[in-house]
């Protein structure tokens, strides 16, 4: 058996390649929709990728499992557990195989059970491997976004992202059974989970990329509960705010992503043409670092930074049914408009080079900047009410503690409550470190809010320094 490993750190997303050697047959398991590495590694070992599964209708990425089908003829796995309104909807134009608990199939020599494992999502199925070729006992469980290294889903993104009521409670109880399922495997077997650190689909994700079951029976803090009432109490709270672009990829997932096979780069527009966009009131989307952005920047643009959190921000902040533009490096384009696909945001129709900053003043135009200053030297000034202090991390963060006086905005609603924020003061914008709050003040400015500083360092360097906290 052949098995590689492929994670998206934007997304803090793992899938899949399972081939069976003797039979040159692969399968791609939870693919995002950039298949193009799960084809080159197929090629270069020989394989044909005659499959592709996922363990559920994800929310957080988009699914490549319809573009496999279209590009590679690939059968269809998909899970026909849950209820009505979780049923997929595109299947029917490829070959295709609905599967339930306890269903088995194989590729090649390797046998996959399907396990239901609802909690995260009603539809969700986890698949337990095992090499026939020479092996009786299985060898490990991808489990999706059931259970992660250290933690299990989240069940509340139906109800908090998608709209769906009442759904968190009775999703948290149907985990804790599933759960049940998972404890009664044996010790040895491998745990394969979709995501890692840094994802928003549960509160506590570890960084490793796999694990045992026997480790998390003794680890995972959600295998430590016996009782059902505790453990739903325990798996609801605490858990992030979900991403506002989360309830997309949910309908375009069960709908069927657009297939993006050789989909051509946007337009490169000469800088002289961002000032009409600005003017028509285009998203202008600067993808700079937050040091160079502060520093100059053409006025009406935000800041998201092509960084490992990207992805995420840009699916909070911009809109999918509205045209948006990049100011980017060149060398950095395919990487960033891959990104930006990667969530179904593939409405961007131009971009002009990073260049584009520097030639701005030549034609007449300012550049615009923001001040950045430490927890000292802002202390004084925090502390004797001179200043509206934002703070734009998420809720459990400032449930924890915030600075003096802080008003709370978390950062993904910003845009649409930044009348909230006042305009005849200065107005100090906080995170835990002085990255979303960058995003932060760079949104503020282009909405036209005149006096903006970022709190480097953050609340984690406020608290370092030893400056009042209140809770």
């Amino acid at each position: 058996m052949l098995l590689r490993y492929f994670y998206d750190q934007k997304l803090a997303h793992a899938s899949y390649l399972v081939g069976c050697q003797a039979t040159g047959e692969a399968l791609v398991m939870d693919p995002g929709r950039d298949i193009d590495p799960y084809v080159e590694v197929a090629e270069s070992q020989g394989m044909r990728i005659v499959a592709v599964t996922e363990t559920h209708i994800h929310a957080d990425l988009l699914s490549g499992a319809r573009e496999l089908a279209e590009r590679t003829g690939a059968q269809l796995f998909l899970s026909d557990e849950g209820d009505a309104d979780w049923k997929y909807q595109y299947h029917h134009n490829y070959d295709h195989h609905l599967v339930k608990d306890g269903d088995i199939f194989k590729i090649g020599n390797i046998k996959f059970k399907v396990l239901h494992t609802p909690g995260h999502t009603p539809e969700h199925i986890s698949f337990i491997i095992t090499d026939t070729a020479g092996a009786n006992k299985p060898m490990g469980i991808f489990t999706g976004d059931f259970v992660f290294v250290g933690d299990v889903g989240r069940p509340d993104l139906l109800e908090a992202a998608a709209g769906i009521k009442g759904t968190a409670e009775p999703g948290a109880r149907r985990m804790f059974h599933s759960l049940q399922r998972f404890k009664a495997l044996p010790d040895y077997m491998q745990v394969w989970p979709a995501h890692g650190a840094g994802s928003a689909c549960g509160k506590a994700l570890g960084a490793i990329p796999s694990s045992t079951v026997g480790y998390e029976k003794l680890f995972n803090w959600a295998m430590n509960y016996t009782d059902e009432d505790a453990f739903v109490q325990a798996l609801l709270s605490g858990q992030p705010e979900p991403p506002r672009y989360f309830a997309m990829m949910k309908k375009l997932n069960k709908e069927g992503p657009k297939v993006l096979h050789s989909a051509p780069m946007p337009e490169q527009l000469p800088f002289t043409h961002l000032a009409d966009l600005l003017a028509q009131g285009a998203m202008l989307v600067d993808t700079r670092s937050t040091d160079a952005f502060a520093a100059a920047h053409i006025p009406g643009t935000i800041n998201i930074p092509f960084d490992n959190s990207f992805t995420t921000w840009s699916g909070w902040l911009l809109n999918y049914e509205t045209p948006y533009y990049l100011i980017v490096d060149a060398h950095l384009l395919t990487d960033v408009v891959r990104a930006l696909r990667s969530i179904g945001l593939d409405n961007v129709l131009g971009y002009s080079e990073t260049s584009a900053i520097s030639a701005w003043p030549k034609s007449g135009r300012h550049l615009q900047s923001y001040e950045v200053v430490t927890p000292k030297q802002a202390a004084d000034k925090v502390l004797n009410g001179e200043m509206f202090v934002l703070d734009v991390r998420n809720s459990s963060e400032w449930a924890e503690g915030h600075l003096p006086g802080a008003n709370h905005i978390m950062l993904g609603y910003l845009s649409a409550r930044f009348t909230e924020v006042p305009t005849d003061r200065p107005i100090l914008v906080q995170c835990r470190s002085g990255g979303r709050s960058a995003i932060g003040a760079s949104l503020l400015q282009s909405k036209g809010v005149p006096q903006v500083i970022n709190l480097l360092g953050g609340f984690r360097e406020w608290a370092a320094e030893g400056l009042p906290i209140e809770r």
